[in-house]
């Protein structure tokens, strides 16, 4: 079953070949009107197989080619957390659209010059917090804009997983934005956003740091205007129910694992009877994304109302002053 769109293909080009790159390439493949024309590699032979696995018609052997390719309207950046601003930057000046993979970039420095680049060339840049862009989450909008749950006064949400120890992996390599925080800390922090407002107020935590330098766990207390708190979790060697709930003056809301990638909420209002929700999405999710980015690019607009650029800038700022809390800085910086 494919998702229905507007009918003009919008053409894309991924810029990478690993795991996300792949995910988003399967997501393509349910959106009719979404052309995967091009893919860009550091190598010859990495863009080729990739080519070869989704049948795309140019594989191109560097990442300024994609860059340049008259064919592309859209690139999806998927490099790992370090390069984001570098690919952007490319794909911007070179007039395409870009949606790049989550955190953003490393820190807010880096966040300013991607939106001042995008703004300054007029091109549409938005952040893949693919989250938002799921159908469960345009209903909790929905139920929240109407005051189902009254106020909100508090949001939690856990993002826990026990990665085994690999010191060469990612995960475990501050070069390359390791640990928690950027990887999947960034999912609850544009949860709570999304919900509180677009950036805290006051802002606590405690991290544990690891042998390799990185943060393998940490707990977030962040004070939204309105005297609304967020109570969130992240780790890469602790395991949790990824689960997030909603808590209003009149009921709550709590979204089943795993939330991130969610499907399933329950819905309390105080004196009724709980309502289970259900809100299946087609394909892995992933298309999600670039729908929205498509919607925005067939009707002119810049940047995303589901997700701001400022609210991206806002969320990296909120990160930067955790880390600076714990005392962690990446090489880059």
């Amino acid at each position: 079953m494919k998702e229905k769109t507007d009918d003009k293909p919008v053409r894309w080009g991924i810029l990478a070949t690993g795991n996300i790159a792949k995910q988003f390439a399967r997501g393509l493949q349910v959106i009719p009107d979404a052309r995967l024309v091009a893919v860009g590699s550091r190598t010859r032979k990495g863009a080729e197989e990739f080519a070869k696995e989704f049948d795309v018609p140019n594989a191109h052997a560097s990442y300024e080619a994609l860059a340049g390719d008259p064919d592309v309207d859209a690139v999806y950046v998927a490099t790992p957390h370090p390069f984001h601003k570098e690919n952007t930057i490319l794909c911007l000046n070179a007039g395409k659209a870009v949606l790049c993979e989550k955190p953003f970039a490393i820190n807010a420095r880096e966040a300013r010059e991607m939106i001042a680049c995008a703004r300054q060339n007029n091109v549409f840049l938005m952040e893949a917090m693919w989250t938002r862009y799921l159908p469960l989450y345009a209903k909790v909008r929905e139920l929240l804009s109407n005051g189902v749950i009254g106020d909100v006064r508090m949001v939690k949400a856990d993002f826990c997983f026990r990665a085994d120890l690999k010191p060469e992996g990612r995960l475990f390599n501050l070069a390359l934005g390791g640990g928690g925080l950027l990887d999947i800390g960034v999912y609850t922090i544009s949860f709570a956003n999304m919900i509180c407002g677009p950036k805290p107020e006051r802002m606590a935590s405690l991290a544990h740091i690891g042998t390799t330098g990185v943060d393998e766990q940490a707990g977030l207390l962040l004070s939204y205007p309105g005297d609304k708190l967020a109570v969130l979790t992240c780790a890469v060697r602790t395991t949790t129910p990824h689960e997030a709930a909603i808590f209003g003056t009149e009921g709550m809301i709590r979204i089943h694992h795993p939330f991130w990638h969610g499907s399933e909420m329950t819905l309390s209002v105080n004196g009724k009877p709980d309502v289970q929700m259900s809100h299946p999405f087609v394909g892995n999710g992933y298309n999600c994304e670039a729908v929205e980015v498509m919607r925005c690019i067939r009707s002119g607009r810049k940047e995303s109302t589901l997700m701001p650029l400022d609210e991206s800038l806002a969320i990296m700022e909120t990160m930067d002053a955790f880390r600076l809390e714990w005392g962690l800085r990446y090489p880059t910086e």
